[in-house]
């Protein structure tokens, strides 16, 4: 039946459309883009190269970047993640926020919660002070060891340390093994449901201090509700939020500032 091909190509195309349709209708344009790149486009790109993205971000920049200029690194992942493959960094965009809060701040011990490329993390050591340091916290060993050739090739090692593990096994182990009394900033920006648990678990470890900073990303998309409730409804945190995009898209996100009052407050009337 020489109809049958043409049928099927035409039912499976329009299942394709009527999926496409409601995952946009239940998730939202940004959600889409993620569940897109991250769960299709991505695996089919990394079987036909026989390589990760994160490995051809990192090509990108060695090939692309200069030695020792941190600032033409993040312009080289920028493009490529713009133009070529969509990646989770928090991106240029966002990135000036995460600047201003950081140079505002001025930390002098700072905590990432989530490596990925070392974007992040080479957007935030570039601005530290003579003697601050950036502890950095990832899950995947493939992605640290990426991060640690992101910094390197950055001139940036000295000043991060890149901690391989569950963040909540390694946050209880800061005040001892890493030599950290409190914190002056944490940059929230690994797995969304980790958000709420790993804040009270800083709490709880007694690493925020008065004054503490804690900066979350993509709290709208793909959005983190239970963290910003817990923040936002909680008389210890003053918080602030930045409206933003995205990375490397239109889709409304938006990072959260959430300053530590102490863990004495007293109620506001």
């Amino acid at each position: 039946m020489p109809e049958a091909p043409p049928l099927l190509l035409a039912a499976f195309s329009l299942g394709l459309v009527l999926l496409v349709l409601l995952c946009l209708r239940r998730w939202g344009l940004g959600k889409l883009l993620i569940c897109w790149n991250e769960l299709v486009l991505q695996p089919l790109y990394n079987l036909f190269m026989g390589d990760t993205k994160e490995q051809r971000i990192l090509r990108h920049v060695l090939q692309h970047a200069v030695a020792g200029d941190p600032q033409s690194v993040l312009e080289a992942i920028d493009t490529y993640c713009s133009q070529k493959e969509w990646a989770m960094n928090v991106g240029d965009k966002k990135g000036q926020i995460l600047d201003a809060v950081l140079q505002e701040q001025r930390p002098s011990v700072l905590l990432e919660l989530g490596a990925y490329c070392g974007y992040s993390a080479v957007r935030m050591a570039r601005l530290l002070e003579p003697g601050a340091r950036l502890l950095t916290i990832e899950l995947n060993p493939d992605y640290a060891a990426i991060t640690q050739q992101m910094l390197e090739f950055a001139g940036l090692q000295d000043r991060v340390t890149i901690v391989v593990g569950a963040s909540q096994d390694v946050i209880p182990q800061l005040k001892k093994k890493y030599d950290v009394d409190t914190l002056d900033m944490v940059f929230l920006d690994h797995w969304k449901d980790r958000y709420l648990p790993d804040t009270r678990l800083l709490e709880e470890c007694g690493l925020l201090r008065k004054g503490t900073v804690l900066l979350a990303d993509n709290v709208i998309c793909p959005g983190t509700p239970e963290f910003l409730a817990y923040v936002r409804g909680n008389r210890h945190f003053e918080c602030t939020h930045f409206p933003s995009y995205l990375e490397y898209s239109k889709a409304i996100d938006g990072l959260e500032k959430a300053v530590y009052l102490g863990p004495g407050t007293p109620t506001q009337p």
